[in-house]
């Protein structure tokens, strides 16, 4: 017997027939001995249509009142599973983040987790063997005692730390695909599901833009050294035997658990990225924090950065990335800051895309990097900056060749189906 936290997201729980396939996801848990623990997002398209109502109620509406409107769709879902449930002869109740409590920073649309009290929960398992059903994505800022929301995605995070909190055996994740691949297999369809994936690697795609988990709550996985199971909610429940060492998915684990450890692990790709060159500007110390100051005080991200210096060592030009969404803001930030910063020019571009090549096995092998810039030279896509880390490398090139670039580099390190 073990203990699990089962967390389901919109598609999974879009109306009642699905809600009902979800029980019995459940039901299967429950009968083989585990303890459950269920967290659940809003249906699909429900948090979506909420925030809708709160920009057409007011653009400029306050974020405290945004997240109790937007918290809604969970707690809507946390209490039609909950009666499933209980229709079908298992014991459970559901929970909103406030009643258990999940303690959350005072940051609304954004907070991040502080605290979660399980006793609670764990207390109910040992007494009444019930099945809690969690709202996702909320929680409460206790100084104000306001309902806060996680941001989007954040149902991922609640599982996580709940799962911690509650020291479950393992967070299973259930999705619209039955787990992690080596890249999107919409563009390359001869991409293969991963059985195990090293924490670090996962943490690197999400953030790089594979979209199967939110990046914080890889992280959250890491730091507790919690497993997390991604599999499918769409697999018949009947035909899963819960007692099986794996059923199909990819389990995100630490290194340790994992035998062989591949160069490469996955290919992951963004497009919705921006590009801003700074050119001609005087070299000289503090230029840097000049450009990079104001954008960090706008709350925008910046990825790639490459700098180039002039023969004569006295203008230098500076290329940066921000997230598309961010374009128009990041280049209004720099061209009101032009007088202190001093530049001949401001080139963008909004048509390119970040390709990632991720792998742990990266820091024992050599040569890794200059073999897809061979690769990628043989198939004239050009290279417009490239930036490294210890277990990944990104090159950003043109839009018009992302799916030749990934389908050139999953080939090129044999990631590719047997």
């Amino acid at each position: 017997m073990g203990r699990l936290v089962m967390k389901f997201g919109g598609t999974s729980v879009a109306n009642i027939d699905r809600i009902r396939n979800v029980a019995q996801h459940v039901k299967r848990e429950v009968d083989a001995g585990h303890e459950v623990a269920v967290v659940v997002s809003a249906m699909s398209g429900k948090t979506n249509e909420l925030v809708a109502w709160c920009t057409e109620a007011s653009p400029m509406h306050d974020a405290r009142e945004y997240d109790a409107v937007v918290a809604s769709g969970e707690q809507v879902t946390s209490g039609l599973l909950a009666i499933v449930l209980q229709g079908i002869g298992i014991q459970a109740r559901s929970w909103q983040g406030w009643q258990i409590p999940i303690k959350t920073s005072d940051a609304h649309a954004s907070a991040r987790i502080l605290d979660i009290d399980g006793s609670e929960i764990i207390g109910r398992f040992k007494e009444r063997k019930e099945v809690a059903v969690i709202a996702g994505f909320q929680g409460i800022n206790p100084k104000t005692g306001r309902i806060t929301t996680l941001g989007r995605g954040g149902s991922d995070t609640s599982a996580v730390a709940i799962a911690a909190a509650l020291r479950a055996d393992r967070c299973d994740i259930y999705t619209d695909v039955d787990g992690v691949y080596t890249t999107d297999p919409r563009v390359v369809p001869k991409a293969r599901r991963l059985d195990k994936i090293a924490f670090e690697d996962m943490l690197e795609l999400a953030s790089q833009g594979a979209k199967v988990l939110q990046v914080r709550s890889v992280e959250l996985g890491m730091v507790h050294n919690m497993p997390i199971f991604v599999r499918s909610s769409f697999d018949k429940p009947e035909d899963i035997d819960p007692h099986a060492n794996q059923p199909p998915g990819t389990l995100i684990c630490s290194e340790e658990e994992i035998m062989e450890m591949h160069v490469v692990t996955g290919i992951a790709f963004s497009k919705d990225e921006a590009q801003i060159s700074v050119r001609q500007i005087e070299d000289k110390p503090g230029v840097a924090a000049a450009i990079f100051g104001p954008l960090a005080d706008a709350n925008i991200n910046v990825d790639m950065i490459v700098q180039n210096v002039s023969e004569d060592g006295k203008t230098t030009d500076l290329t940066f990335t921000v997230p598309a969404t961010d374009y128009n803001r990041a280049r209004d930030t720099i061209t009101s800051a032009k007088a202190k910063i001093g530049y001949a020019r401001l080139d963008t571009a909004t048509d390119v895309a970040k390709v990632s090549v991720i792998g742990s096995g990266m820091r024992s092998h050599a040569g890794v990097a200059a073999k897809a810039f061979k690769a990628l030279a043989d198939r004239n896509i050009n290279i417009r900056a490239i930036t490294t880390s210890e277990i990944k490398f990104s090159v950003l090139i043109d839009a018009a060749y992302t799916e030749l670039a990934v389908r050139t580099l999953h080939t090129l390190y044999g990631l590719d189906q047997a």
